[in-house]
């Protein structure tokens, strides 16, 4: 029997390192040639790694959350025959053997949901490491009482079983444990959520009546798609001046033209949202104010407008916030518009949409649908200059002609790179989107 130790490999793009987001595999478990051991974060998508042969898993080299430099120790199985390095070695710069191709044909992007609160993985833990301390080894156990843990102590359980915890909304430390060393099973799962997963409040009722008393309290790792959503977050706030402009816009007579189409051609065609018939006011208000559509290199000082609209809509998943791109938005109607939404909302939820799809937008819709309050403050998706943001639908009284009439009334929170564009463009910019949508026939018109 002899070691192979998997490095991490080079997953192109010029990327230095990666963050291991989870383990598929834990130490004693055995692996299949190209079964998928690992999946680590690039800048813009999951990627898995395989392994490149079979064998037993004897270390891992890092814990979900940090930062792993390409050719740095992965992970080490013991295998048939001599292995690429001798067991219990460190693993030698020339003897790398034939390294993990990662599976980038079709990268996810939603990524698989941190461990609960119990570990703390550190962000800042460094790259290499001399002895790679294994995240699920330990088979120490703190005290237990009618076979559920104390506050504080670390349950023990392998990475499916926490990803499971989680999805399921169970805090590990109260699930009775039938494994080896106190180790949480699938099966400890199921009896515990069959009795109803109630946790075990510490300490009981106040004496006299009243509520119990409530101590724990949880730690979540920022790691994955979540840590990426904040880096660019921290980037675009802290890089662009922002101006925001609220504007109310009279909807009732396009949501009046939208209840037609859809009458008309909705079980040919489907049926429409606002979001389409919003894209298309945009997208002709681009055209009258081109220094929207488009990004702003601040490192070279050089701001690159499209004739072509690249259209970013913001969709929100399970894991957090993606801006999947509707490609060359200006050439499409209606109904292929809401097409394109929906299918770039389902891949992105399904962790399916490719690096294409993710990147590339000139401007950027935010909605939050029928939850998306009277006034919001959007973001920039960097190094964008300009976001619409879509308010909720109230109907509220108004004059209009002297009378007072009921009418479908919605704000749109835009927010602007006040590098670039200038206030009052700002406000005729969405002045524009405003005439469109109150008069929707000029959305028809080029």
């Amino acid at each position: 029997m002899g070691h192979h130790v998997i490095k991490m490999p080079d997953i192109g793009e010029g990327i230095a390192e990666v963050e291991l987001i989870a383990w598929k595999v834990e130490v004693g478990g055995t692996v299949a040639e190209d079964e998928v051991v690992a999946e680590v974060m690039t800048d813009k998508a999951m990627v898995e790694i395989p392994s490149p042969v079979a064998g037993t898993v004897v270390s891992l080299g890092g814990q979900p959350g940090e930062m792993m430099a390409v050719g740095s120790e992965l992970i080490r199985l013991e295998v048939e025959g001599a292995g690429n390095v001798k067991a219990g070695a460190a693993a030698p710069e020339a003897a790398a053997a034939k390294p993990a191709e990662p599976k980038v044909d079709t990268p996810k992007v939603e990524v698989a949901k941190p461990a609960p609160a119990v570990e703390s993985p550190r962000a800042d833990a460094p790259a290499k490491r001399a002895a790679p301390a294994p995240a699920v080894t330990s088979d120490a156990r703190g005290p237990v009482t009618n076979g559920v843990l104390a506050a504080g102590e670390q349950p023990l359980a392998s990475p499916a079983v926490r990803r499971r915890a989680w999805d399921l909304g169970i805090e590990l430390r109260f699930v009775p444990a039938s494994g080896p060393g106190g180790r949480i099973l699938q099966a400890d799962l199921d009896a515990y959520a069959a009795a109803g997963g109630k946790a075990q409040p510490v300490g009981g009722a106040a004496s006299g009546g009243g509520y119990a008393r409530r101590t724990g309290e949880q730690q979540i790792p920022i790691i994955g798609l979540r840590r990426k959503i904040a880096q660019k977050m921290q980037q675009s706030w802290s890089t662009i001046p922002h101006i925001t402009y609220v504007e109310e816009i009279d909807v009732t007579e396009v949501e009046a033209l939208r209840a037609q189409l859809n009458t008309r051609w909705g079980k040919e065609r489907g049926k429409l949202t606002l979001l389409p018939l919003l894209a298309r006011a945009v997208i002709l208000a681009a055209r009258d104010y081109p220094q929207m559509n488009a990004r702003f290199d601040d490192e070279a000082n050089i701001v690159t407008r499209y004739e072509g609209v690249q259209l970013g809509i913001a969709t929100q998943s399970a894991v957090g916030l993606s801006v999947p791109v509707v490609a060359h938005a200006e050439s499409l109607d209606l109904w292929q518009t809401a097409g394109e939404i929906a299918r770039l909302a389902t891949a992105v939820r399904e962790g399916k949409a490719t690096r294409e799809e993710l990147s590339g937008s000139t401007i950027t819709i935010s909605s939050l649908g029928p939850v998306g309050g009277v006034v919001s403050t959007p973001i920039i998706n960097h190094p964008e200059v300009a976001i619409v943001g879509v308010n909720r639908i109230i109907e509220r009284p108004m004059f209009k002609e002297g009378q007072v009439v009921a009418r479908k009334l919605m704000n749109l929170s835009s927010s602007f790179d006040h590098r670039i564009v200038d206030g009052m463009d700002a406000a005729e910019f969405v002045q524009a989107i405003r005439r469109r949508l109150e008069t929707p026939a000029l959305l028809f018109v080029e």
